[in-house]
């Protein structure tokens, strides 16, 4: 790609603020002016369980520019445009569910970097990153997501960036970090009868359906209802080991039960964001033939959605223990891993049937991926629960025709029961290939 035949302007909108940066003229590989870097991606996927249907052909132009302000301060700012022609013309999804996805634009990162002292600073939209399993989110607590597609694109898709404020500190193999975000930004759910709406409709929703479930009611914009978090690591004889504490608004809603103002139903269900504490750790070290994680997360405050017929607006308050163990085996005569995690959550002050979305007793995942030539990549990820929760089963070729370009083909299968985090998604199977160049 050129780059100097882009565009001199990128305008991205978020919450009716737009920013323009000017980028002309811009040479990437002068490190003293701005650099240009981003990806275009093309990712068509057809949904084959009845009723088969064409349910993404979405384009994706990520832009982000790094520079200086003098000496002392770094700067970055990007965005993305993403547009399905898909949600146009088809005769299948609700009017709400097209708007919502035939067309976005939104902020990435957007910081400035600075330091004072000993302390490192960084302002601004940012994603903040925790957690490093494989193809699942534990310790990864403070980075909102992009749930429009589940779990399924890459988590530089999924990764909505905080408005966050950081300070770091760093003395010798140890760190410490603060971090405050005073306006929190939230998952994107989607709209009632897209396909990967945490609360599933029937296989072909239909507007009264989709009526049963109202916007996400989020928290005003105060001082109070702020986010802010500190976490700790040090390195001990190999073993790299961090704690931390993070107070939020979570960024996944629950489905209150409410009485209806009106209509047939005498219900409706509202996500709200409940407030809620989460205390946990990570630790990483290095056995040489492979690499050991674990990430442990307690949280507390959290309530769910209830099966239970009289739990008050519908939901049971619930605090949960997630956690996680990874091995992974690297092998560089095929430029490839295999993966192997164990996973499970825990649910006090009550019975985990209690809860209407069956997480599974526990769990297992499997990654395999590796490079049978220079330009042909085979990779397969089984994701498993046991107990009702289902499973997620990814199997996928790519082709590295030329440096930064990528062409991928794969298969997303759902099973399992419909109550279950996974199962609940078991007609939405589909097969995909994308397209991406990055620069």
């Amino acid at each position: 790609m050129n780059i100097s035949r882009l565009p001199t302007h990128l305008f991205l909108g978020a919450t009716g603020i737009v920013f323009a940066v000017a980028l002309s003229p811009v040479r990437a590989a002068d490190n003293a002016g701005p650099r240009l870097s981003g990806f275009v991606d093309e990712e068509i996927a057809y949904t084959y369980d009845s009723p088969g249907r064409w349910s993404r052909a979405v384009t994706r132009l990520q832009l982000s520019v790094e520079g200086r302000l003098g000496e002392d301060i770094k700067y970055k700012l990007g965005g993305r445009v993403d547009v399905d022609p898909v949600y146009n013309g088809s005769n299948f999804y609700l009017d709400p569910v097209k708007e919502d996805q035939r067309f976005s634009a939104f902020w990435r990162e957007n910081y400035l970097d600075f330091s004072l002292g000993d302390f490192d600073f960084r302002v601004g939209a940012q994603n903040v990153i925790w957690g490093e399993v494989a193809g699942l989110f534990f310790a990864d607590v403070v980075s909102a997501r992009d749930l429009r597609e589940f779990l399924l694109p890459s988590f530089d898709i999924i990764r909505i960036p905080q408005w966050a404020a950081r300070a770091e500190y760093n003395s010798g193999d140890s760190h410490f970090e603060l971090i405050w975000i005073p306006l929190p930004t939230f998952d994107n759910i989607g709209k009632p009868g897209s396909d990967f709406y945490p609360f599933p409709l029937s296989d072909r929703p239909t507007a009264n359906e989709a009526a049963l479930f109202l916007d996400p009611l989020k928290p005003s914009n105060s001082v109070s209802n702020g986010n802010y978090g500190v976490r700790a690591g040090t390195l001990i004889d190999g073993w790299d080991m961090a704690a931390f504490y993070y107070r939020s608004t979570s960024a996944s809603p629950t489905f209150y039960r409410m009485p209806s103002a009106s209509g047939p139903a005498p219900f409706v269900f509202q996500p709200r964001y409940d407030r809620i504490w989460q205390a946990g750790g990570t630790v990483t070290k290095d056995f040489g033939n492979f690499v050991m994680r674990s990430e442990a997360v307690y949280t507390g405050g959290q309530n769910f959605a209830s099966v239970v017929p009289g739990a008050s607006e519908g939901v049971v308050g619930r605090n949960t223990l997630d956690w996680i163990v990874s091995a992974e085996r690297p092998f560089e005569e095929f430029e490839g891993r295999v993966n192997v995690q164990v996973f499970q959550r825990l649910y006090f002050d009550g019975s985990a049937d209690d809860v209407a979305l069956n997480s599974g007793s526990w769990g297992v995942s499997v990654l395999v991926s590796g490079k049978l030539s220079p330009h042909w990549e085979p990779s397969f990820q089984w994701i498993q629960t046991f107990g009702g929760g289902g499973a997620l089963i990814r199997p996928k070729l790519t082709w590295l025709p030329m440096a930064n370009l990528s062409v991928a083909f794969g298969l997303d299968i759902f099973n399992g029961d419909r109550t279950g985090v996974f199962g609940r998604y078991a007609n939405k199977d589909r097969i995909y290939t994308e397209l991406r160049y990055s620069f």
